[in-house]
């Protein structure tokens, strides 16, 4: 090995100066010089605070404090990933000795008194263990950082394809295509006013975009007339949530399944008289219930191809009326609790 590791920081630890003096001048001579030492055990703490040592050269007998407190203390200031070795230099030549002290966190051990080139050895060794262990750490460091950027960059990927889907389906018959948008965000505001978690609410908020992607599969004659439609055609519509559940088959992730829901039922109605199931109740999932709402709030008060824009307060007595019937009571409240932010 040619590394040159003599600018490491050592830290000796004994309690007799001679010893302390030997091994300082063993490291001095083969070019160290980042040494530090102390005959008081107590007074590491002191120097952890200042600098984590590369390296801890260890006594284990000595007075107030032992080689074996200190380990024991040294596990607790520092973390649970790092790695510092520590080589203990004893005149305890017993095998108990020897496996307490590395048991409790040694990682060499040498009995005193110690050969010189082989003391010498033995911290070098450790000391390109301990570079090793560093670079590993900066490299895995540096892996972390690129992974979150990447999954960042696909989470950001993966809004802007569901922004343009729904904008896709909703240009059809909203020339501005915002009625996503603002459908989107009343779902999170209500999802919020009903003590659903940041995470739930952003996931509703994210996906009821999509609640009327299945329109993609409808016929422009049909989406686009200007005026009612015939039964037949209503029939037709009313294809457009098994249509958009069709198109979100794909996927087990959240993001997807929540998108899958709501397209499925944002069209049902708590008395069971909706489509495309006829489901009732709490059969009709939560997110359903919510997009159901800020849904047909947002197409009440705008301007389409079969209908002018109602006044607000038209539409907020047609929610009200219908809480119970068409829509779930609870979701009725949050959204009116939650109405007056929509305009800002």
């Amino acid at each position: 090995m040619n590394e040159d590791f003599t600018d490491a920081s050592i830290l000796i630890v004994d309690d007799e100066p001679p010893n302390v003096a030997v091994l300082e001048r063993l490291l001095h001579h083969s070019g160290y010089g980042n040494t530090r030492s102390t005959t008081d055990p107590r007074e590491v703490p002191e120097f952890f605070a200042e600098e984590v040592p590369d390296l801890l050269l260890l006594d284990l007998l000595m007075p107030r404090l032992d080689g074996y407190a200190v380990m024991d203390r040294i596990r607790r200031w520092t973390g649970s990933g790092e790695f510092l070795p520590i080589l203990v230099l004893t005149a305890d030549v017993t095998d108990e000795a020897k496996k307490r002290a590395l048991a409790g966190g040694a990682t060499d051990f040498l009995t005193k008194p110690f050969d010189h080139t082989e003391v010498m050895l033995r911290i070098r060794n450790l000391l390109h263990t301990r570079k090793l262990h560093l670079a590993q750490a900066d490299t895995n460091a540096i892996l972390e950082r690129q992974v979150h950027k990447r999954t960042l960059q696909l989470e950001e990927a993966r809004d802007q394809i569901i922004t343009s889907l729904a904008h896709a389906a909703e240009l059809r018959d909203d020339e501005t295509g915002r009625h996503t948008q603002r459908v989107g965000v009343a779902s999170w505001l209500i999802a919020l006013r009903l003590g659903m978690s940041e995470e739930c609410a952003e996931l509703i908020g994210k996906t009821a975009p999509l609640h009327d992607v299945g329109k993609l599969g409808i016929p422009d004659a049909i989406l686009l007339k200007p005026g009612r439609l015939t039964p037949a055609e209503f029939e037709e519509i009313k294809k457009h949530p098994q249509v958009g559940a069709d198109l979100l088959r794909e996927g087990s992730h959240p993001l997807i399944e929540t998108a899958r829901a709501i397209a499925m039922t944002h069209h049902e109605r708590l008395d069971g008289n909706g489509y495309p199931n006829k489901l009732a109740g709490e059969d009709i999932p939560i997110e359903g219930r919510i997009v159901c709402v800020a849904d047909v709030y947002d197409a009440l008060t705008h301007r389409r191809p079969y209908k002018e824009a109602w006044p607000e307060k038209r539409a907020l007595k047609e929610i009200q009326d219908n809480a119970g019937a068409q829509f779930d009571p609870q979701v009725v409240k949050a959204f009116l609790g939650v109405h007056p932010e929509l305009g800002e």
